[in-house]
């Protein structure tokens, strides 16, 4: 359904909110961009982009409320698609579907020409994050159902919003450009941009503007901290007997599963600092007086580069070989997903962050500094709010190995090593939540993330903008990336010719619950919004304990 738009006028309002950075910061370098020479016109379309996406507020409001409420795990991501290429569609976008062999997966193209720019985000959500909106506590809408505790519902309707700004003027003043966008599949699960860039859906683009959620505004340049990753699913086989009667009959492929991560746990004494390792055993047995003739277990290896995480991967596989020589049992394995460290490019960074300068950060008010503050108090984190100041922009071109402790992984780091991109971090969520959790949903069908969706949507439209009328940053952005970035490094890939993408994660879990899920789905023709057809009052937060002082 193509969504109403706001027709009430609205201002647009320019902040600038900046801070230098602390003396003690000294992990990246701070560089302050040189300023691009004067462009009165593009000055004048960035303002009325801006000042249209103030107007698709309501539009903003809705597509974030509407995701939140489907709450679908990586590749699964039926009704989230089908909505949002619904909108697309009815906005005049040609919609691509089923790429990569990835059913949830589309491409939306207008325009026609160079630059041709991709703008990206993800859209599935967590296991066992269901959780009311506007609650600073635990409260699940369905108990043990999935919930959008990584802000996945935000990020496809920010860009969305941005690309109609742009469109309508890119149509009015016959700008040469074509806008792509596309959905981040299962990227819990790394599962589907690796294959993106194996089926060729950058092999034209110019760039690529990737945005994500967080808690304030940023768009940091260079090698990055964070991890990349293979995950690798090992299938081992046994032979069932009566586990009574005569075990003695029987090879147990769970043994082989637990020997297996038992040596592992062995081994991470003598692992790099720089190695993150996980396991979860997917599949245990039938019951327990029967012989497991079948088990596996999924890891995730995850380290700084390309040759380390391969190391790591080789010895997972003699650890199965191991296994499987102590249980007299066989085993195979499958990648389920990879991704490669990002590397963000310089140019459009720091093009990005004088855009993010110019917006700044949302006006958030009482009831959104309540909300932050009682889940920061819930969760016994420091109570400091919401965002506000901007953080400088930083970056380097290579960060030594020994200042790498692991961390994260996001499959965009493939993108990112084929074609020049950068991550727009936007302010849609509280500094507060452990991250892939329940309280990490909280904000994320409420004003505070509205408000930061639409402050990115500006920045992003903005950005497109510059890529549109400056063809010289494009240049420069291929420049840095053949020169610096891709210099003495190469892509390959993690995954191998014989892999597909795991389509089938997650069926199971999604078929339990979404038909209670179905119940809760965001009317927007009854409600005006999610919390309001919830019947949750906004901000809902445990009253604070009273402080005790004593007597002097």
């Amino acid at each position: 359904m193509l969504l109403r738009r706001l027709t009430t006028a609205a201002a647009l309002t320019i902040t600038v909110s900046i801070t230098a950075a602390p003396a003690q910061q000294t992990e990246r370098i701070v560089r302050k961009p040189v300023a691009p020479a004067a462009n009165p016109k593009l000055a004048q379309y960035k303002k009325e982009a801006a000042a249209d996406v103030d107007l698709m507020r309501e539009l903003t409001q809705q597509m974030v409320d509407q995701v939140f409420s489907f709450g679908e795990l990586g590749f699964q991501e039926f009704e989230t698609s089908k909505y949002l290429t619904g909108i697309l569609k009815k906005n005049g976008f040609t919609v691509e579907e089923g790429i990569a062999g990835i059913p949830t997966a589309w491409v939306a193209s207008w325009g026609s020409g160079k630059p041709v720019i991709a703008l990206g985000s993800d859209i599935d959500c967590i296991p066992q994050a269901s959780q009311k909106p506007g609650v600073a506590y635990h409260d699940p809408i369905i108990e043990g159902a999935p919930g959008h505790g990584e802000g996945h519902n935000s990020g496809v309707p920010l860009n969305i919003v941005a690309a109609l700004a742009v469109k309508k003027i890119m149509e009015r003043e016959h700008l040469s450009g074509t806008l792509r966008l596309w959905p981040g599949v299962a990227e819990e699960l790394l599962g589907s941009k690796a294959y993106f860039v194996r089926a060729g859906v950058f092999k034209d683009v110019d760039v690529a503007l990737f945005t994500h959620v967080a808690s304030t505004f940023s768009a940091n340049w260079g090698d990055g901290t964070n991890s990349g990753l293979v995950s690798v699913e090992y299938d081992f086989k046994g032979e069932s007997a009566h586990a009574a009667a005569a075990p003695w009959r029987g090879r147990s492929a769970l043994d082989a599963v637990e020997l297996m991560d038992v040596g592992w746990n062995f081994r991470r004494e003598h692992l790099r600092l720089q190695q993150r390792s996980h396991y979860v055993i997917p599949n245990g047995g039938d019951q327990p007086n029967v012989v497991p003739p079948n088990a596996s277990v999924w890891y995730y290896f995850r380290e700084t580069d390309y040759p380390h995480i391969k190391e790591l991967w080789d010895i997972g596989d003699q650890m199965a070989k191991g296994a499987t020589l102590m249980t007299n049992t066989s085993v195979s394995s499958r990648v389920l997903g990879s991704a490669w460290p990002a590397h963000l490019n310089k140019t459009v960074s720091e093009a990005t962050y004088e855009n993010i300068k110019q917006v700044g950060l949302p006006q958030w008010d009482e009831a959104d500094e309540t909300l932050a503050r009682g889940l920061q108090r819930e969760l016994k984190v420091p109570e400091r709010g919401l965002a506000r100041q901007l953080q400088p922009l930083s970056g380097r071109d290579s960060i030594p190995d020994e200042e790498k402790r692991g961390g994260g992984s996001d499959d965009i780091g493939d993108v990112s090593w084929n074609v020049p991109t950068v991550t727009l971090r936007y302010p849609a969520n509280i500094p507060a939540g452990p991250g892939h959790n329940w309280a990490d949903a909280i904000s994320m069908a409420t004003p505070i993330a509205h408000k930061g969706v639409t402050a990115g949507a500006k920045v992003q439209a903005m950005t497109v903008l510059d890529l549109v009328m400056r063809p010289e940053l494009v240049k420069e952005a291929w420049d840095y990336f053949n020169n610096v970035q891709t210099k003495t490094t190469k892509y390959v890939p993690l995954m191998r010719p014989e892999d597909k993408p795991a389509i089938w994660l997650n069926e199971q879990t999604m078929a339990k619950f979404r038909p209670e899920m179905k119940k809760y789905y965001y009317d927007p023709t009854k409600y005006k919004t999610y919390l309001e057809q919830l019947g949750i009052a906004y901000p809902t937060v445990r009253a604070a304990a009273p402080s005790l002082e004593r007597g002097r």
